[in-house]
Protein backbone atom coordinates (compact mmCIF):
# COMPACT_ATOMS: atom_id res chain seq x y z
CA UNK A 1 0.00 0.00 0.00
CA UNK A 2 2.53 2.34 0.68
CA UNK A 3 4.54 2.04 -2.68
CA UNK A 4 1.08 2.60 -4.26
CA UNK A 5 0.55 5.66 -2.14
CA UNK A 6 4.14 6.88 -2.85
CA UNK A 7 3.19 6.39 -6.76
CA UNK A 8 -0.25 8.00 -6.78
CA UNK A 9 2.25 10.89 -4.83
CA UNK A 10 4.59 11.05 -7.11
CA UNK A 11 1.99 11.35 -10.06
CA UNK A 12 0.09 14.18 -8.08
CA UNK A 13 3.11 15.73 -7.59
CA UNK A 14 4.12 16.42 -11.34
CA UNK A 15 -0.07 17.52 -12.15
CA UNK A 16 0.22 19.73 -9.76
CA UNK A 17 3.18 21.20 -10.65
CA UNK A 18 2.45 21.29 -14.60
CA UNK A 19 2.59 24.73 -15.90
CA UNK A 20 0.03 23.77 -18.62
CA UNK A 21 -2.74 21.41 -16.92
CA UNK A 22 -2.52 24.44 -14.18
CA UNK A 23 -3.05 27.22 -16.25
CA UNK A 24 -6.31 25.44 -18.21
CA UNK A 25 -7.92 24.43 -14.91
CA UNK A 26 -7.09 28.34 -13.40
CA UNK A 27 -8.44 29.92 -16.71
CA UNK A 28 -11.95 27.82 -16.34
CA UNK A 29 -11.81 28.30 -13.04
CA UNK A 30 -11.93 32.08 -13.50
CA UNK A 31 -13.67 32.22 -16.20
CA UNK A 32 -16.38 30.46 -13.98
CA UNK A 33 -18.19 33.59 -12.89
CA UNK A 34 -19.18 34.88 -16.16
CA UNK A 35 -20.74 31.26 -17.55
CA UNK A 36 -23.09 31.38 -14.18
CA UNK A 37 -24.15 34.86 -15.15
CA UNK A 38 -24.50 33.16 -18.59
CA UNK A 39 -27.05 30.36 -17.14
CA UNK A 40 -28.72 32.54 -15.04
CA UNK A 41 -29.74 34.49 -18.38
CA UNK A 42 -30.81 31.58 -20.15
CA UNK A 43 -32.91 30.85 -16.91
CA UNK A 44 -34.43 34.06 -17.14
CA UNK A 45 -35.06 33.51 -21.31
CA UNK A 46 -36.18 30.33 -21.40
CA UNK A 47 -37.55 29.54 -17.70
CA UNK A 48 -38.98 32.39 -15.89
CA UNK A 49 -39.75 35.28 -18.76
CA UNK A 50 -41.47 32.63 -21.45
CA UNK A 51 -44.88 31.93 -22.55
CA UNK A 52 -43.86 29.05 -25.61
CA UNK A 53 -46.15 26.07 -26.06
CA UNK A 54 -45.17 23.16 -26.98
CA UNK A 55 -47.44 20.18 -27.76
CA UNK A 56 -49.74 22.55 -25.69
CA UNK A 57 -47.48 22.32 -22.59
CA UNK A 58 -46.12 25.40 -21.15
CA UNK A 59 -41.98 25.52 -21.57
CA UNK A 60 -41.91 28.53 -19.09
CA UNK A 61 -43.28 30.36 -16.25
CA UNK A 62 -45.12 32.81 -18.81
CA UNK A 63 -47.66 30.21 -19.77
CA UNK A 64 -48.79 29.32 -16.11
CA UNK A 65 -48.60 32.93 -14.70
CA UNK A 66 -49.27 35.63 -17.72
CA UNK A 67 -48.55 38.74 -15.80
CA UNK A 68 -44.21 37.80 -16.07
CA UNK A 69 -44.81 38.13 -19.39
CA UNK A 70 -44.72 42.17 -19.07
CA UNK A 71 -40.99 41.68 -18.62
CA UNK A 72 -40.29 40.42 -21.97
CA UNK A 73 -38.73 43.29 -23.25
CA UNK A 74 -36.02 42.70 -21.21
CA UNK A 75 -35.19 39.49 -22.23
CA UNK A 76 -33.43 41.26 -24.90
CA UNK A 77 -30.89 42.48 -22.32
CA UNK A 78 -30.30 39.12 -21.11
CA UNK A 79 -29.73 37.51 -23.99
CA UNK A 80 -26.91 39.41 -25.14
CA UNK A 81 -25.65 38.79 -21.82
CA UNK A 82 -25.68 34.79 -22.46
CA UNK A 83 -24.33 35.98 -25.98
CA UNK A 84 -21.39 37.91 -24.72
CA UNK A 85 -20.62 35.09 -21.55
CA UNK A 86 -21.25 31.59 -23.32
CA UNK A 87 -21.46 32.27 -26.60
CA UNK A 88 -18.33 34.06 -26.93
CA UNK A 89 -16.36 31.52 -23.86
CA UNK A 90 -13.58 31.15 -26.48
CA UNK A 91 -12.34 34.84 -26.42
CA UNK A 92 -12.32 35.20 -22.52
CA UNK A 93 -10.29 31.74 -22.16
CA UNK A 94 -7.72 32.35 -24.81
CA UNK A 95 -6.95 35.22 -22.84
CA UNK A 96 -7.18 33.84 -19.38
CA UNK A 97 -5.35 30.46 -19.95
CA UNK A 98 -2.67 33.09 -21.84
CA UNK A 99 -2.26 35.22 -18.86
CA UNK A 100 -1.72 31.93 -16.66
CA UNK A 101 1.42 31.17 -19.22
CA UNK A 102 2.63 34.53 -19.27
CA UNK A 103 2.31 34.68 -15.23
CA UNK A 104 3.96 31.32 -15.43
CA UNK A 105 6.93 32.27 -17.66
CA UNK A 106 7.76 35.61 -15.28
CA UNK A 107 5.43 37.92 -17.24
CA UNK A 108 4.06 40.99 -15.11
CA UNK A 109 0.73 42.86 -15.90
CA UNK A 110 -2.09 42.22 -18.13
CA UNK A 111 -0.59 42.48 -21.72
CA UNK A 112 -0.16 38.32 -22.17
CA UNK A 113 -3.98 38.08 -22.60
CA UNK A 114 -3.74 40.50 -25.65
CA UNK A 115 -1.14 38.32 -27.08
CA UNK A 116 -2.99 35.45 -26.65
CA UNK A 117 -6.39 37.00 -27.78
CA UNK A 118 -4.44 38.40 -31.24
CA UNK A 119 -2.57 35.36 -31.59
CA UNK A 120 -6.13 33.69 -31.62
CA UNK A 121 -7.66 36.16 -34.07
CA UNK A 122 -4.79 36.11 -36.60
CA UNK A 123 -5.35 32.38 -37.11
CA UNK A 124 -9.06 32.73 -37.21
CA UNK A 125 -11.11 33.04 -39.98
CA UNK A 126 -12.85 36.13 -40.63
CA UNK A 127 -13.89 36.74 -43.97
CA UNK A 128 -16.88 34.51 -45.03
CA UNK A 129 -18.75 33.65 -48.29
CA UNK A 130 -22.78 32.74 -48.29
CA UNK A 131 -22.67 30.65 -51.56
CA UNK A 132 -26.47 29.84 -50.63
CA UNK A 133 -29.03 30.83 -48.66
CA UNK A 134 -32.85 30.43 -48.65
CA UNK A 135 -35.33 33.22 -48.43
CA UNK A 136 -38.13 31.09 -46.41
CA UNK A 137 -40.27 32.04 -49.19
CA UNK A 138 -42.47 29.68 -51.66
CA UNK A 139 -43.29 30.25 -54.93
CA UNK A 140 -47.13 28.74 -56.09
CA UNK A 141 -45.77 25.68 -57.30
CA UNK A 142 -44.25 25.02 -53.70
CA UNK A 143 -40.66 25.86 -55.01
CA UNK A 144 -38.44 27.52 -52.89
CA UNK A 145 -37.46 30.82 -53.62
CA UNK A 146 -33.47 31.67 -52.89
CA UNK A 147 -32.42 35.48 -52.08
CA UNK A 148 -30.98 35.03 -55.41
CA UNK A 149 -34.03 35.40 -56.54
CA UNK A 150 -35.51 37.87 -54.78
CA UNK A 151 -32.64 40.31 -55.34
CA UNK A 152 -32.37 39.75 -59.16
CA UNK A 153 -36.27 40.41 -59.29
CA UNK A 154 -36.09 43.91 -57.62
CA UNK A 155 -33.29 45.18 -60.04
CA UNK A 156 -30.31 43.85 -57.99
CA UNK A 157 -27.59 42.26 -61.15
CA UNK A 158 -23.85 42.05 -59.03
CA UNK A 159 -24.78 38.99 -56.38
CA UNK A 160 -20.96 38.71 -56.18
CA UNK A 161 -20.78 40.69 -53.01
CA UNK A 162 -24.08 39.60 -51.55
CA UNK A 163 -22.98 36.54 -49.54
CA UNK A 164 -19.80 38.16 -48.51
CA UNK A 165 -19.30 39.29 -44.92
CA UNK A 166 -16.50 40.00 -42.06
CA UNK A 167 -16.84 39.19 -38.75
CA UNK A 168 -16.12 35.91 -36.22
CA UNK A 169 -18.17 32.38 -37.36
CA UNK A 170 -20.29 31.70 -34.21
CA UNK A 171 -18.92 28.48 -33.96
CA UNK A 172 -14.91 30.44 -33.55
CA UNK A 173 -16.20 32.16 -30.74
CA UNK A 174 -18.95 29.18 -28.69
CA UNK A 175 -17.41 26.42 -27.01
CA UNK A 176 -16.62 24.24 -30.83
CA UNK A 177 -13.49 27.10 -30.39
CA UNK A 178 -12.61 25.95 -26.87
CA UNK A 179 -9.88 23.81 -27.95
CA UNK A 180 -8.49 25.85 -30.32
CA UNK A 181 -8.66 28.76 -27.76
CA UNK A 182 -6.51 26.28 -25.44
CA UNK A 183 -3.90 25.21 -27.86
CA UNK A 184 -3.28 28.42 -29.65
CA UNK A 185 -3.18 30.74 -25.65
CA UNK A 186 -0.71 27.99 -24.32
CA UNK A 187 1.79 28.16 -27.72
CA UNK A 188 1.57 31.28 -28.52
CA UNK A 189 2.73 32.81 -25.11
CA UNK A 190 5.78 30.03 -25.05
CA UNK A 191 6.79 31.67 -28.37
CA UNK A 192 6.31 35.01 -27.01
CA UNK A 193 8.69 34.08 -23.98
CA UNK A 194 11.63 32.59 -26.13
CA UNK A 195 11.71 36.48 -28.31
CA UNK A 196 11.56 38.20 -24.74
CA UNK A 197 14.19 36.44 -23.61
CA UNK A 198 16.49 37.47 -26.57
CA UNK A 199 17.78 41.01 -25.41
CA UNK A 200 19.04 41.40 -29.39
CA UNK A 201 15.17 42.13 -29.57
CA UNK A 202 14.26 44.04 -27.01
CA UNK A 203 14.43 48.38 -28.14
CA UNK A 204 16.18 50.61 -25.25
CA UNK A 205 14.97 53.67 -24.45
CA UNK A 206 16.93 56.46 -22.24
CA UNK A 207 16.29 56.07 -18.75
CA UNK A 208 13.99 59.03 -18.20
CA UNK A 209 11.57 57.77 -20.30
CA UNK A 210 8.80 56.84 -18.54
CA UNK A 211 8.34 52.69 -17.21
CA UNK A 212 5.04 51.78 -19.52
CA UNK A 213 6.44 53.40 -22.72
CA UNK A 214 10.17 51.86 -21.99
CA UNK A 215 7.83 48.62 -21.42
CA UNK A 216 5.40 48.93 -24.77
CA UNK A 217 9.05 49.62 -26.80
CA UNK A 218 10.96 46.64 -25.12
CA UNK A 219 7.84 44.03 -26.11
CA UNK A 220 7.05 45.32 -29.37
CA UNK A 221 9.09 42.80 -31.25
CA UNK A 222 8.41 39.98 -29.72
CA UNK A 223 5.02 40.82 -29.78
CA UNK A 224 5.12 41.45 -33.39
CA UNK A 225 7.27 38.35 -34.38
CA UNK A 226 4.66 36.25 -32.26
CA UNK A 227 2.05 37.08 -34.09
CA UNK A 228 3.74 36.97 -36.98
CA UNK A 229 5.21 32.65 -35.96
CA UNK A 230 1.26 32.17 -35.42
CA UNK A 231 0.00 33.50 -38.14
CA UNK A 232 2.74 32.05 -40.26
CA UNK A 233 1.91 28.58 -39.10
CA UNK A 234 -1.84 29.06 -39.50
CA UNK A 235 -1.69 29.93 -42.71
CA UNK A 236 0.60 27.17 -43.78
CA UNK A 237 -1.97 24.63 -42.09
CA UNK A 238 -4.49 26.22 -44.44
CA UNK A 239 -2.56 25.90 -47.68
CA UNK A 240 -1.31 22.63 -47.13
CA UNK A 241 -4.15 20.98 -45.99
CA UNK A 242 -7.20 23.55 -47.58
CA UNK A 243 -8.64 23.76 -43.81
CA UNK A 244 -7.87 26.76 -41.33
CA UNK A 245 -6.17 25.02 -38.46
CA UNK A 246 -9.79 26.36 -36.21
CA UNK A 247 -11.68 23.32 -38.06
CA UNK A 248 -8.62 20.73 -38.12
CA UNK A 249 -8.24 21.36 -34.39
CA UNK A 250 -12.00 20.64 -33.99
CA UNK A 251 -12.55 17.66 -36.09
CA UNK A 252 -8.91 16.39 -35.55
CA UNK A 253 -8.32 16.24 -31.50
CA UNK A 254 -12.02 18.05 -30.01
CA UNK A 255 -14.68 16.15 -31.57
CA UNK A 256 -12.53 12.57 -31.19
CA UNK A 257 -11.78 13.43 -27.41
CA UNK A 258 -15.55 13.86 -26.87
CA UNK A 259 -16.71 10.79 -28.22
CA UNK A 260 -14.09 8.80 -26.74
CA UNK A 261 -14.19 10.32 -23.68
CA UNK A 262 -17.07 12.84 -22.95
CA UNK A 263 -19.82 10.32 -24.35
CA UNK A 264 -18.31 7.33 -23.29
CA UNK A 265 -20.12 6.54 -19.71
CA UNK A 266 -16.85 3.73 -19.02
CA UNK A 267 -14.49 6.37 -19.52
CA UNK A 268 -15.98 9.15 -17.32
CA UNK A 269 -16.23 6.27 -14.80
CA UNK A 270 -12.65 5.54 -14.75
CA UNK A 271 -12.07 8.97 -14.77
CA UNK A 272 -13.46 9.27 -11.34
CA UNK A 273 -12.31 5.72 -10.09
CA UNK A 274 -8.84 7.53 -10.88
CA UNK A 275 -9.89 10.37 -9.11
CA UNK A 276 -11.12 9.02 -5.80
CA UNK A 277 -8.07 6.70 -5.74
CA UNK A 278 -6.05 10.17 -5.17
CA UNK A 279 -8.39 10.88 -2.59
CA UNK A 280 -7.45 7.49 -0.70
CA UNK A 281 -3.76 8.25 -0.61
CA UNK A 282 -4.49 11.82 0.37
CA UNK A 283 -4.01 13.98 -2.69
CA UNK A 284 -7.01 16.23 -4.44
CA UNK A 285 -8.17 14.34 -6.67
CA UNK A 286 -10.49 16.24 -8.61
CA UNK A 287 -7.31 19.00 -9.13
CA UNK A 288 -5.72 15.39 -11.12
CA UNK A 289 -8.32 15.41 -13.23
CA UNK A 290 -9.57 18.92 -13.39
CA UNK A 291 -8.10 19.87 -16.65
CA UNK A 292 -8.80 16.72 -18.70
CA UNK A 293 -12.47 16.82 -17.21
CA UNK A 294 -12.67 20.87 -18.04
CA UNK A 295 -11.18 21.25 -21.51
CA UNK A 296 -13.71 17.94 -22.61
CA UNK A 297 -16.49 18.04 -20.82
CA UNK A 298 -17.51 22.14 -20.29
CA UNK A 299 -17.39 22.76 -24.15
CA UNK A 300 -20.22 19.78 -24.25
CA UNK A 301 -21.51 22.23 -21.38
CA UNK A 302 -21.77 25.18 -23.53
CA UNK A 303 -22.96 23.58 -26.52
CA UNK A 304 -26.15 22.14 -24.48
CA UNK A 305 -26.91 25.67 -22.87
CA UNK A 306 -25.98 27.19 -26.59
CA UNK A 307 -29.20 24.46 -28.34
CA UNK A 308 -31.08 25.37 -25.14
CA UNK A 309 -31.16 28.78 -25.21
CA UNK A 310 -31.51 28.75 -29.12
CA UNK A 311 -33.87 26.23 -29.58
CA UNK A 312 -31.99 24.90 -32.35
CA UNK A 313 -32.57 20.85 -31.74
CA UNK A 314 -31.95 17.89 -29.73
CA UNK A 315 -29.61 19.24 -26.94
CA UNK A 316 -26.90 17.49 -27.96
CA UNK A 317 -24.42 15.27 -24.94
CA UNK A 318 -25.93 13.56 -21.71
CA UNK A 319 -22.45 14.16 -20.02
CA UNK A 320 -20.85 17.65 -19.08
CA UNK A 321 -19.15 19.59 -15.86
CA UNK A 322 -22.78 20.13 -14.18
CA UNK A 323 -23.64 16.75 -15.32
CA UNK A 324 -20.68 15.38 -13.76
CA UNK A 325 -21.50 17.45 -10.47
CA UNK A 326 -25.18 16.53 -10.55
CA UNK A 327 -24.39 12.69 -10.23
CA UNK A 328 -20.91 12.42 -9.09
CA UNK A 329 -20.11 15.34 -6.77
CA UNK A 330 -23.37 15.13 -4.34
CA UNK A 331 -22.08 16.68 -0.84
CA UNK A 332 -18.58 17.56 -2.47
CA UNK A 333 -16.50 15.53 -4.86
CA UNK A 334 -17.20 12.05 -3.70
CA UNK A 335 -20.97 11.81 -3.34
CA UNK A 336 -20.20 11.43 0.45
CA UNK A 337 -23.82 13.14 1.09
CA UNK A 338 -25.03 9.36 1.33
CA UNK A 339 -22.24 8.91 3.69
CA UNK A 340 -23.46 11.45 6.00
CA UNK A 341 -26.95 10.20 5.79
CA UNK A 342 -25.83 6.53 6.46
CA UNK A 343 -23.56 7.80 9.80
CA UNK A 344 -26.55 9.74 11.00
CA UNK A 345 -29.10 6.82 10.77
CA UNK A 346 -26.27 3.47 11.49
CA UNK A 347 -23.71 5.26 13.22
CA UNK A 348 -23.59 4.47 17.03
CA UNK A 349 -20.32 6.04 18.50
CA UNK A 350 -20.02 9.41 19.78
CA UNK A 351 -17.10 10.17 17.73
CA UNK A 352 -18.70 9.44 14.24
CA UNK A 353 -21.84 10.83 15.13
CA UNK A 354 -20.37 14.05 16.17
CA UNK A 355 -18.05 14.53 12.69
CA UNK A 356 -21.18 13.41 10.75
CA UNK A 357 -23.37 16.46 12.74
CA UNK A 358 -20.43 18.93 12.06
CA UNK A 359 -19.86 17.77 8.14
CA UNK A 360 -23.63 18.18 7.46
CA UNK A 361 -24.57 21.91 6.27
CA UNK A 362 -20.56 21.83 4.97
CA UNK A 363 -21.95 18.87 3.02
CA UNK A 364 -25.56 20.42 2.09
CA UNK A 365 -23.06 23.14 -0.04
CA UNK A 366 -20.90 20.06 -1.33
CA UNK A 367 -17.70 21.09 0.99
CA UNK A 368 -16.87 17.52 2.49
CA UNK A 369 -13.02 18.19 3.92
CA UNK A 370 -14.19 17.87 7.37
CA UNK A 371 -15.66 14.50 6.73
CA UNK A 372 -12.79 13.48 4.22
CA UNK A 373 -10.15 14.03 6.80
CA UNK A 374 -12.42 14.15 9.97
CA UNK A 375 -13.12 10.21 9.72
CA UNK A 376 -10.86 10.12 7.86
CA UNK A 377 -10.94 8.47 4.69
CA UNK A 378 -8.07 8.90 3.18
CA UNK A 379 -5.92 5.12 3.49
CA UNK A 380 -9.06 4.22 5.35
CA UNK A 381 -9.44 0.04 5.04
CA UNK A 382 -13.58 -0.11 4.99
CA UNK A 383 -15.02 3.35 4.27
CA UNK A 384 -11.90 3.34 0.89
CA UNK A 385 -14.14 0.64 -0.51
CA UNK A 386 -17.76 2.72 -1.20
CA UNK A 387 -15.50 5.79 -1.36
CA UNK A 388 -13.92 4.63 -4.71
CA UNK A 389 -16.87 2.97 -6.37
CA UNK A 390 -19.95 5.15 -5.62
CA UNK A 391 -19.09 8.33 -7.70
CA UNK A 392 -18.83 5.93 -10.50
CA UNK A 393 -22.30 4.21 -9.58
CA UNK A 394 -24.15 7.81 -9.08
CA UNK A 395 -22.74 8.62 -12.45
CA UNK A 396 -23.87 5.41 -13.74
CA UNK A 397 -27.49 5.67 -12.64
CA UNK A 398 -27.57 9.35 -14.00
CA UNK A 399 -26.53 8.10 -17.37
CA UNK A 400 -28.99 5.93 -17.60
CA UNK A 401 -31.68 7.97 -16.31
CA UNK A 402 -31.00 10.41 -18.96
CA UNK A 403 -30.74 7.92 -21.89
CA UNK A 404 -34.27 6.33 -21.36
CA UNK A 405 -35.75 10.18 -21.52
CA UNK A 406 -36.54 9.77 -17.95
CA UNK A 407 -34.01 12.52 -16.61
CA UNK A 408 -33.60 15.61 -18.89
CA UNK A 409 -30.09 16.65 -20.04
CA UNK A 410 -28.31 18.96 -18.14
CA UNK A 411 -28.51 22.34 -20.02
CA UNK A 412 -27.40 24.96 -17.14
CA UNK A 413 -23.76 25.60 -15.15
CA UNK A 414 -24.90 25.97 -11.72
CA UNK A 415 -22.55 27.22 -8.87
CA UNK A 416 -20.56 24.07 -7.21
CA UNK A 417 -21.97 24.90 -3.76
CA UNK A 418 -25.89 24.64 -5.06
CA UNK A 419 -27.53 21.94 -2.77
CA UNK A 420 -28.57 18.56 -3.85
CA UNK A 421 -31.77 18.66 -5.61
CA UNK A 422 -31.70 22.35 -6.24
CA UNK A 423 -28.66 22.17 -7.98
CA UNK A 424 -30.87 18.88 -9.94
CA UNK A 425 -33.25 21.25 -10.67
CA UNK A 426 -32.03 24.04 -12.19
CA UNK A 427 -29.27 22.34 -14.21
CA UNK A 428 -31.94 20.83 -15.94
CA UNK A 429 -33.28 24.03 -16.67
CA UNK A 430 -36.21 24.28 -14.19
CA UNK A 431 -37.13 20.65 -14.40
CA UNK A 432 -38.40 18.97 -11.14
CA UNK A 433 -37.49 15.74 -12.46
CA UNK A 434 -33.81 16.63 -12.53
CA UNK A 435 -34.00 16.91 -8.82
CA UNK A 436 -35.65 13.38 -8.74
CA UNK A 437 -33.00 12.01 -10.29
CA UNK A 438 -30.22 13.48 -7.98
CA UNK A 439 -32.52 12.11 -5.15
CA UNK A 440 -32.35 8.66 -6.62
CA UNK A 441 -28.86 8.89 -6.46
CA UNK A 442 -28.56 10.46 -2.88
CA UNK A 443 -30.62 7.19 -1.76
CA UNK A 444 -28.48 4.33 -3.83
CA UNK A 445 -25.37 6.11 -1.96
CA UNK A 446 -26.78 5.80 1.20
CA UNK A 447 -27.44 2.31 0.78
CA UNK A 448 -23.92 1.21 -0.49
CA UNK A 449 -22.92 3.36 2.52
CA UNK A 450 -24.82 1.65 4.88
CA UNK A 451 -23.18 -2.09 5.75
CA UNK A 452 -20.07 -0.48 5.25
CA UNK A 453 -20.31 1.91 7.98
CA UNK A 454 -21.79 -0.74 10.00
CA UNK A 455 -18.67 -2.76 9.40
CA UNK A 456 -16.37 0.26 9.81
CA UNK A 457 -17.71 0.86 13.52
CA UNK A 458 -17.08 -2.57 14.33
CA UNK A 459 -13.46 -2.46 13.46
CA UNK A 460 -13.39 0.77 15.59
CA UNK A 461 -14.79 -1.33 18.39
CA UNK A 462 -12.33 -3.94 17.81
CA UNK A 463 -9.40 -1.51 17.59
CA UNK A 464 -10.55 0.00 20.64
CA UNK A 465 -10.60 -3.34 22.35
CA UNK A 466 -7.17 -3.85 21.51
CA UNK A 467 -6.07 -0.95 22.68
CA UNK A 468 -7.44 -1.54 25.96
CA UNK A 469 -5.70 -4.97 26.25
Amino acid sequence: MDVFADKLGRIGAWAGQNKYLGAIKNAFQNFMPATIAGAMSVLWTNVLVNDTLVEGNAQGLGGIFSPIMVLEPVNAVFSAIQFCTISCISVGIVMLVAQEIGEANGETGAFPAVVGFMSWAVVTPTAHTITSLASGLTDQAEKAISIGDVLTKNGVTDLSQVGTFTGFNADYLGATGLFTALIIGILALEIYHVFRKMDALKIKMPEQVPPGVTRAFEVLIPTFLTLLVVGMIGWLVQLITGQYINDIIKTAVQEPLTKIIGDNILAVCLMYTLAQMFWLVGIHGQNMISAVKESIFRPMLYANTTAYATHSGKIPHIFNTTMLQMFGEIGGSRVTLGLLIAMGMFAKREDNRAIASLSLVPGLFNINETITFGLPMVLNPILGIPFLIVPAVGLTIGWFLTTIGFCPRVVLEVPWTMPPLLLGFLATGGSIIGAISQLIVIVASTLIYIPFVIAYEKYQNKQSENAML
